[in-house]
């Protein structure tokens, strides 16, 4: 165990010590008496010493000790009752402190350093044991005091866990804490005088990687805002990473993709996020994604345990992974043999030998499988039980012996006839026969009579996968093994293709759960009108157009039903390219249902990502194809070091499965493997094309020759023993060119031998490179965006590029700040992934008023959240309750750089609907914190807009995203509306009535609260004011000469009323109506006799006059 640094003086332990390693910082000692060399009289007399004393008094036999070299005092550090414990710290000294203790000048900075990383493991250890006892404690409750201290972040965020490491400034090493929080990374040390304090947020990391290096053995690299960041000396260095990966994972999913884990409540809350919820949610996701189970599922216990393999006749250890609905076993000696239990297949549950703690599971089709070992095996039988809704009661020991006979018998049976594994497996069930309604059956029906090669061939690999069958089982329990993968490379025969598709995927376990529901979805989304639809109607006759089943109306409908069935299902998704040619391949093969299920099982499970708008699925695995060839296919890098064309090359590869560039009859063997190995097959597969075209791929010139070797090469890969005929065989979909005079390439070579030179990659490491590269591609993407939305602002404002840059960085923060703390942010409930670039990032009216109230050119006094939310309606015109970046910069550059007049219709149009409606504003405090927008005048929106308005209120935006019918000619109206916009004229704008004009007045006070001109600027506005209050009085009486009532109404007055106590402006005119003017207008309510309005020419023309008010604007 590690020790609290204690001076100690050497020469007064040599008489009890033996020195049995050291170097120049660290010493590692034997107590006499123990171990080797323990005789002599000194041993003897330091062992009868130890021996007498209490348990309290003992000495360790073994400790470490610090010291320099030029230093007479040691200090020890660590202790240990046995050699073996001893030796694990001497070692992690050796890795983790001696390469470093070079880079320190002097003996000083070396001991200090040295023991504060020791202090910092020991009180890592402590709190790994009290965590073990209790979830919080004090020395939780010490280090969020601390976090919250050191860190000035708001209260609400959550530290999940804390550890002690070094943090690396330059070559020096800083020895503090890593807090690892909901949204931030940070990091704290104080040494020697000197304070490092560092805080990242989740969403600004590129890259989070573990990496080693000559003066660190391993550490974890952060780069964010363009800085690199190394951590090391960590106790549990692993589990580091994997929580920071986690954290970083889930802030992506939940800034970017606007994920709510409404499924996943230890997640769906930011304020509770917690390590034990994060390491749950990474264990379902690796449980799910290995069994290709339901997103349902998540793992509820694990036992280990040896499961009889019948066609091996042995044991082979592994674990048991139990779900609510599953049980699962995956072996852990190598074999490669994993099965699948659904629990509605299970009949009974039976512990068969105690001794052995056995038990037995019988499933449907006579077939029982037999676990052993299993060290809680009682428990496990029970929770079988509770799961298939068995129950050991009385009232059914009928029905228990029966099933217990059943298994026994199966058991004995077994016991006395291992050749007949027929028992043990079963045979499939008949019900569940492949579908004759598939289209290759429909177009292409087998002759059984045809006895040509290929189709003795093809008999053959259905006999092969018949004996399969017999010795593995078949259906939904089948034992999957080396051998089954080893007839997957062999080609599956097209008789069995979809069965054996939708076992693999996992599809026929989402059928079976939900049974009907693809029914109602083609019920539901039957003659709906969505642009996802409309973009699968022009796709429908692009689908594998040369083949007869997509030549006729059969074909063509069920693509058509199943595409827009899962539109209606996943609008998140909804539709997109290269998802007709995976569907028309799947309909070739499974039924309708079926070919839905294993879309869904592509999109949402295999292919995470891939389908959506910005294909991140796909462009993170183009990243791990070039890490992949970087490391396999090292004499292609040295030639070609930009590797920028194999991924724009390969995308057409991921995103169809190579269905696009392969001919049909070899693109289906490469599915086949795909649904066996998912992504880890496809990306084999492209190292193994590459591999083949090495010496082309060398020698050419540029990119363009290049891609043609490429597309030569897939146009003679061919499929020897495929058996459909001429009329369904066909090229490419990408490629139609004709055959080159390049030797033919069979497709079952090819794939083999892909697996026999890249087979040795690990699902895991594929795993591993995927979450390595997704940071770096969405922050690429994230880069992209950026340029694309600051180009086309650039067009609209006359701000700097810099200027811009600077707003965008503000912008998406406070974007995301809305985002931090809670699930109920607008944005979030109102995202639409749909939208363009340039609606991705939106603030809601809070978020708008404090970042707009700190740039701001204005000091404003008074009613400033008045003006916030009137210059928020104004910004929102398709009043949807959130203000684009755009919008913002556009309101910004008048503040800024805009002329007198842009400034003035600026605030013109603040006082005016649908900005300003006219009525108190008493009850801002309750509108602010939800703000609904205005939505009862919609004739004053300056742009076209198509709209829905929900329950609550506020009008949405996308109608594709919803499920009626959408107006296409309002969406190319409101596009040529945009194309067409003109600057405004002022002589379009409408005049401004009594009460506008009031709080127009205010609203020019309140601008200048505060200037050193405050005085001269007050007297300018009650001059501007006081002027247009004449003219509209004068221009009254010339045109109503005859109504003394009228003519003698003074509208001034009602503007004296207005203003501040004590600072009406003086006139030479008074009234004797003005204070009944006064209060009829702050009352809301305007008398018939007593209109008056002004334009806005005749405000500029005032204002003109006011050189001081000229200056302010």
């Amino acid at each position: 165990m590690w020790l609290k640094p204690e001076e100690i003086l050497l020469k007064n332990a040599f008489k009890l010590w033996v020195t049995e390693n050291g170097n120049d910082y660290f010493v590692l000692q034997r107590r006499r008496g123990y171990g080797e060399g323990a005789g002599g009289l000194t041993g003897l007399l330091v062992g009868t010493l130890d021996t007498m004393l209490d348990s309290t008094s003992k000495v360790a036999p073994f400790r470490i000790l610090h010291q320099t070299p030029d230093s007479q005092v040691y200090w020890s550090i660590a202790c240990g009752g046995t050699k073996e414990e001893i030796s694990q710290h001497w070692e992690w000294l050796e890795k983790n402190i001696m390469r470093t203790l070079s880079v320190f000048d002097s003996s000083d900075d070396i001991t200090s350093f040295v023991q504060g990383k020791i202090r910092g493991l020991i009180a890592e250890e402590g709190r790994c044991g009290y965590y073990c006892r209790r979830a919080t404690g004090k020395k939780d409750i010490e280090a969020l005091l601390r976090f919250e201290k050191w860190f000035d972040l708001p209260k609400k965020e959550k530290l999940v866990t804390y550890y002690s490491c070094s943090y690396w400034r330059g070559r020096v090493p800083c020895q503090g804490w890593l807090y690892l929080s909901t949204n931030f990374l940070s990091f704290y040390s104080y040494l020697l005088g000197s304070e490092v304090k560092l805080v990242i947020s989740w969403n600004e990391i590129w890259r989070l990687e573990k990496t080693s290096n000559v003066i660190l053995t391993e550490s974890i690299h952060v780069l964010a805002n363009g800085e690199d960041h190394f951590f090391s000396m960590f106790l549990h260095l692993n589990e580091t990473f994997l929580i920071m990966e986690q954290l970083a994972d889930y802030s992506i999913k939940r800034l970017f993709d606007k994920e709510t884990f409404q499924e996943e409540p230890h997640l769906s809350d930011p304020l509770q996020i917690t390590k034990r919820g994060l390491e749950m949610h990474a264990r379902n996701e690796q449980f799910r994604a290995f069994f290709r189970l339901p997103k349902e599922e998540n793992l509820m216990e694990v036992y280990e345990s040896f499961l009889w393999v019948p066609f091996s006749h042995f044991n082979t250890l592994g674990k048991i992974c139990l779900s609510e609905n599953y049980l699962c076993f995956a072996s852990q000696d190598g074999s490669q043999c994993h099965v699948i239990i659904p629990m509605r297949e299970v009949i009974g549950v039976e512990k068969t030998d105690r001794s052995s703690r056995a038990l037995t599971v019988c499933v449907r089709g006579k077939r029982a499988l037999r676990f052993s070992e299993v060290r809680d095996f009682e428990r496990l039988a029970n929770g079988i039980r509770i799961r298939c809704g068995m129950t050991a009661s009385p009232q059914h020991s009928a029905s228990t012996e029966v099933i217990r006979g059943e298994c026994q018998n199966l058991i004995n049976h077994f016991e006395d006839n291992p050749e007949e594994v027929a028992l043990m497996v079963g045979q499939k069930d008949s019900s569940k026969a492949v579908s004759t309604e598939a289209l290759m059956t429909v177009f292409h029906p087998q002759d059984t009579e045809n006895m040509d090669p290929k189709m003795l061939k093809e008999k053959m690999k259905e006999q092969s996968w018949n004996i399969h069958f017999s010795e593995y089982g078949r259906g939904t329990s089948m034992f999957c093994t080396k051998k089954t993968r080893d007839l997957i490379v062999r080609g599956v025969p097209e008789a069995l293709r979809g069965e054996l598709w939708m076992l693999f995927s996992g599809a026929v376990n989402d059928m079976a759960t939900n049974p009907g529901y693809y029914s109602e979805l083609v019920d539901q989304s039957l003659g709906t009108s969505t642009l996802a639809t409309d973009e699968i109607e022009r796709d429908l006759h692009r689908s594998l157009p040369e083949h007869p089943a997509f030549q006729s109306d059969t074909g063509i409908s069920a693509l058509r039903r199943v595409l827009t069935a899962y539109a209606y299902r996943n609008p998140k998704i909804g539709y997109c390219q290269a998802m007709n040619i995976l569907t028309s391949v799947l309909l070739l093969y499974a039924k309708e249902e079926e070919a839905f299920w294993l879309l869904v099982a592509v999109c949402e499970r295999m292919l995470p990502d891939y389908f959506n708008r910005r294909i991140i699925g796909a462009l993170v695995d183009q990243a791990v194809f070039e890490e992949l060839i970087r490391l396999h296919l090292t004499q292609l890098t040295e030639h070609m070091t930009d590797l920028s064309l194999f991924s724009s090359v390969s995308l057409s590869w991921f995103l169809t499965l190579f269905i696009s560039v392969l001919p049909i009859e070899s693109a289906v063997n490469v599915v086949d493997c795909f649904f066996y190995d998912g992504i880890k097959a496809i990306l084999q597969l492209g190292l193994a094309v590459l591999h083949y075209n090495m010496e082309g791929l060398i020698s050419s010139s540029d990119d363009a020759e290049a891609v043609t070797i490429l597309n030569k090469f897939f146009d003679n890969v061919t499929n020897k023993d495929s058996p459909l005929p001429q009329t369904v065989q066909q090229n490419s979909v990408g490629n139609n060119n004709k055959a080159s005079s390049l030797s033919k390439v069979d497709i079952s070579d090819l794939i083999k031998e892909a697996y026999e030179k890249y087979g040795d990659i690990k699902s895991e490491e594929v795993e591993s490179m995927r979450k390595r590269n997704k940071l770096y591609v969405i922050q690429t993407l994230e880069d992209t965006t950026k340029q694309n939305v600051l180009r086309v602002v650039s067009q609209e404002v006359t701000l700097t590029a810099s200027q811009l840059d600077d707003l965008y960085s503000l912008f998406k923060r406070q974007h995301f700040l809305s985002c931090y703390w809670t699930m109920n942010s607008p944005v979030l409930q109102h995202h639409d992934p749909s939208l363009a670039y340039l609606e991705q990032y939106q603030l809601s009216f809070h978020q708008f008023s404090l970042l707009f109230s700190l740039l701001v050119p204005w000091s404003l006094c008074s009613g400033k959240d008045a003006f916030f939310l009137w210059t928020f309606r104004l910004l929102d015109e398709n009043q949807d309750g959130l203000i684009n970046f755009k919008e913002f910069c556009c309101a910004l550059d008048i503040l800024y750089s805009g002329n007198l007049t842009n400034k003035l219709k600026f605030l013109f149009k603040l006082h005016q609907p649908p900005a300003f409606t006219g009525s108190a504003f008493q009850s801002l405090g309750q509108r602010l914190p939800h703000f609904i927008p205005v939505v009862d005048d919609l004739s004053n929106l300056s742009r076209l807009t198509v709209s829905s308005i929900s329950e609550d209120g506020v009008i949405k935006k996308s109608p594709e995203k919803g499920r009626g019918k959408v107006d296409l000619q309002a969406y190319l109206k409101q596009w040529q509306d945009e194309i067409l916009k003109k600057e405004e004229s002022i002589k379009d704008l409408p005049r401004i009535n009594q009460a506008q004009f009031i709080q127009f007045s205010k609203t020019l006070y309140n601008l200048f609260h505060g200037d050193p001109e405050e005085e001269s600027l007050y007297h300018a506005v009650a001059r501007v004011t006081s002027l247009l209050l004449r003219m509209e009085e004068v221009g009254r009486r010339l045109q109503e000469p005859t109504s003394p009532q009228k003519t003698t109404s003074h509208p001034q007055a009602a503007l004296e009323g207005s203003l501040p106590d004590g600072e009406a402006c003086s006139t030479p005119e008074s009234s004797s109506d003005t204070l009944s003017i006064v209060r009829t207008l702050e009352a809301g309510s305007v008398p018939k006799g007593i209109e008056w309005s002004f334009a806005f020419e005749q405000i500029l023309a005032s204002l003109l006059n006011e050189p001081v008010l000229r200056a302010l604007l």
